[in-house]
């Protein structure tokens, strides 16, 4: 039988695999981290495969042995509400691409019970983490899972609402028609922000946004669906929303504060547009 110690140390080799990292402090991450920790007692609910779209094929763990759940499978968390832990090779890779680095300050939203704000705290001590997580069990459940991280604070609140605290990373876990203005304000320079793109029923990608001296560059790169953010997921009558291929043509994110919404526009939602023109002036064809 596999020690759960050598579960969990070849789980990191294939989360750093998916990753594509060249940061080995990645897979230490992964190695150290216990995921079980998170979960709350065993016997586990996980979901894989096809299931990570459709919802069904739902499969319970054959005992409450945590290698188990050294897979890359979803485990439900709030299977009423659609809440998971999330699928491990998907965050290995947005974590990847965000490269966190010691001392930097990130704010997580969506934090759920805690894993990936763990993961995350481990890669920017000393830097502080906050989390941001809505649902009340969840939060203090969170709270409970961390409080031996001493750079994270859990706060149960709304980010959508709430200021975010200067960022030069905010990993958000909750579907948005469009980032709130007040998470692209707390971005410091050279900041970067990865959320999930939800600006309709059909379109879901993953964007990655980078604050530069010149505005918000942003690159959608990967088709990536996550529940809905409360507060920040239903459009206005008067939004332009994209398709797939408008939405996945979008090089830069602005204010209309700041500049006004032009022929470049892919989508225009509330406060925020995205171009097609990228910030050093190149235009993606229409």
């Amino acid at each position: 039988m596999t020690n759960v110690e050598d579960a969990r140390k070849f789980y990191a080799q294939l989360m750093a695999a998916s990753a594509g990292s060249a940061d080995p402090r990645l897979e230490q991450a992964f190695a150290t981290v216990p995921r079980e920790a998170f979960l709350g007692p065993g016997p586990w609910t996980v979901v894989a495969g096809r299931a990570l779209i459709t919802g069904n094929g739902k499969i319970m763990t054959p005992s409450a042995d945590p290698v188990h759940i050294y897979q890359d499978v979803l485990v439900a968390l709030d299977a009423d509400k659609g809440i998971n832990n999330g699928e491990p090779s998907l965050h290995a890779m947005w974590i990847g691409r965000i490269a966190p680095r010691p001392g930097e300050a990130v704010t997580h939203v969506g934090a759920g019970t805690g894993y990936y704000t763990a993961l995350l705290a481990r890669l920017v001590s000393p830097g502080a983490v906050t989390a941001f997580e809505l649902e009340a069990d969840l939060a203090a459940k969170a709270t409970k899972n961390l409080e031996t991280y001493d750079n994270v604070s859990v706060i149960h609140g709304d980010a959508v609402t709430s200021d975010l605290p200067p960022s030069d990373i905010v990993y958000v876990n909750a579907g948005v028609i469009a980032p709130p203005v007040a998470w692209l304000r707390a971005l410091k320079p050279g900041g970067r922000m990865i959320f999930p793109w939800r600006p309709s029923q059909s379109v879901g990608l993953a964007v990655m946004v980078t604050r530069t001296d010149k505005g918000f560059a942003c690159d959608p790169f990967m088709r990536s669906w996550f529940i809905p953010c409360v507060g920040a997921s239903v459009a206005n009558s008067a939004a332009k929303i994209p398709d797939l291929r408008q939405a996945a043509r979008s090089r830069s994110i602005w204010l209309t504060s700041d500049r006004a919404p032009d022929r470049t526009a892919t989508a225009v939602i509330g406060d925020v547009w995205f171009s097609s023109q990228a910030l050093g002036g190149r235009r993606q064809r229409q």
